[in-house]
């Protein structure tokens, strides 16, 4: 969804829900592969926008309409031993349960809200600022202890490269002891999801689950949290916005960047609408 069909304001324009209506209408299933929770989605898309399916939180969850086909939940000794980790070094953290708002602890508050202090980083994208910006306002459900057994990602933010890299080295450190994937889709963040789990993984369990082959499957993204669905559909399509690595491993190239409505333009033409 971010940098594809969200702008970087993180809104879908009604011209790509009504290119995606137009497409459904011609019998051809459209489905969002995305990094964010199925809880998030609702939030940044126009009213009345349908699609067939998602696969959510880089490939943690599958869902046919709002119909659960698969999911796959962190343990929560993995959540324990990250968060414990993360308050020794002062990243930036979102844990997301299933069906429920995303949390961070109380007593990690202050350092949490201060990685979001004006002015805005040159580098931190506009969208994920204001992604931030909304969390800490309004979305995050501040809490004194971590609760329940389902959990679909963290989302690990900071206002410095330095301090994310050294985020990262830490979790690979962490790999050698509990097993999981991790997944980035800017700079500044990178978020952690269960072992060999991605949006290709997530596509092959719908494609399973329909009893449907990947050949007639195309995909469109931008970020290396797209790298993986890139490379296993056969018609892999990188947004104009995308960068020159993304671009490289795809076939075709949109137009448009997605603050152009580029998958708006590239589907009209695609299938002559």
């Amino acid at each position: 969804m971010d940098g594809t069909i969200l702008n970087h304001h993180n809104k879908v324009s009604i011209h790509t829900k009504e290119i995606i209506d137009a497409i459904r209408n011609k019998g051809i299933n459209v489905f969002i592969a995305t990094g964010r929770s199925f809880d998030e989605i609702a939030g940044v898309v126009p009213e009345g926008f349908q699609v067939d399916g998602f696969v959510t939180s880089n490939g943690m969850a599958g869902y046919l309409g709002k119909e659960v086909v698969f999911e796959h939940s962190l343990s929560l000794e993995l959540v324990e031993n990250v968060i414990e980790k993360a308050r020794k070094t002062k990243v930036y953290y979102e844990l997301f349960p299933y069906g429920a708002s995303r949390m961070t602890l109380k007593q990690d508050q202050q350092y949490v809200e201060d990685e979001i202090r004006e002015p805005k980083p040159e580098s931190v994208g506009i969208n994920e600022w204001l992604s931030r910006k909304e969390a800490i306002k309004e979305e995050i459900a501040w809490t004194d202890t971590i609760e329940g057994n389902r959990f679909s990602k963290f989302y690990f933010f900071a206002r410095t490269k330095e301090h994310i890299n050294s985020w990262k080295n830490e979790l690979e450190q962490l790999k050698r002891e509990i097993d999981f994937s991790t997944s980035i889709s800017s700079e500044h963040n990178v978020e952690l999801m269960v072992a060999n789990v991605n949006k290709a993984t997530g596509i092959k369990q719908l494609l399973k689950h329909l009893d449907l082959s990947e050949d007639g499957v195309m995909a469109i993204g931008d970020s290396d949290n797209d790298i993986p669905m890139l490379q296993f559909v056969p018609h892999a399509v990188a947004m104009k916005n995308a960068p020159d690595h993304i671009k490289e491993i795809v076939e075709e190239v949109t137009d448009f960047t997605c603050d152009e409505d580029g998958v708006y333009h590239y589907l009209k033409s695609k299938f002559n609408l």
